[in-house]
């Protein structure tokens, strides 16, 4: 397999589990294409109530599983695409991280609307959708220009989510409040601002373990390449 070994506190999935992925990957591919199409099918209410031209900044899962199908697909197929790489990267591990979160800071409000299986699998499968996203360090070369599109996409996303509301009300994944903005939890603390907060943080702390992961791959090879 592809790719130098990364501190633990970096890649933390084993390295035989990241070997055992990648020799599946078309498997992995299969399950996120399975994925995208189910997660499509669960946001079928809120892209009724959204303008089309929003859309692409609807469904934020089902995009992430789309986009690290693309990547490992394209890898597999030695036609590798940096951007696509980073999409997958920052969205995989935002999506797979916040999703959990807010299931867990509002668990009473999701149960309430939400069967217990279905509780279950969004909480599991999000989850792995953050150890897949780990798969990429080891074949992509995290470049720069990547990095920083990607960022931008999801900079412009977290825009429309939750600070400049587009063509109508932000456009963030449906909380279980009928008017999360209005809903206090603390103080002035909102469930609107703790999954806004939530997903800022997560952005910040993703693109630093985009540009760790860069660094950490150009110092392995520039001390393999030295002369000895």
């Amino acid at each position: 397999m592809t790719g130098p070994t990364l501190p633990a506190w970096l890649a933390p999935l084993p390295r035989r589990l990241e070997e055992f992925a990648l020799r599946y990957a078309w498997l992995i591919v299969a399950i996120n294409v399975v994925g995208t199409a189910f997660g499509f099918w669960y946001y079928r209410f809120q892209f009724a109530g959204t303008p089309a031209v929003m859309w692409p900044w609807v469904p934020d899962s089902p995009l992430a599983t789309l986009f690290i199908a693309l990547s490992l697909a394209l890898w597999k197929l030695d036609r590798q695409s940096e951007l696509v790489d980073m999409l997958a990267f920052f969205g995989n591990i935002k999506l797979g991280l916040w999703t959990p979160f807010v299931l867990v800071a509002f668990r009473e409000a999701f149960l309430a609307g939400t069967a217990p299986p279905m509780y279950a699998f969004l909480l599991v499968s999000h989850l792995g959708m953050v150890a897949q996203a780990f798969l990429i360090q080891r074949y992509s070369d995290f470049s720069i220009s990547a990095i920083a599109a990607a960022l931008v996409w999801y900079s412009v996303d977290l825009t429309v989510d939750y600070f400049v509301p587009v063509l109508g009300g932000p456009h963030h994944t449906t909380l279980p409040y009928a008017e999360p903005a209005a809903v206090a939890l603390a103080g002035n603390t909102t469930a609107f601002l703790v999954a806004a907060w939530g997903a800022t943080l997560l952005t910040v702390w993703i693109t630093f373990l985009a540009l760790a992961t860069r660094a950490k791959k150009a110092t392995t090879r520039a001390s393999r390449s030295a002369p000895r």
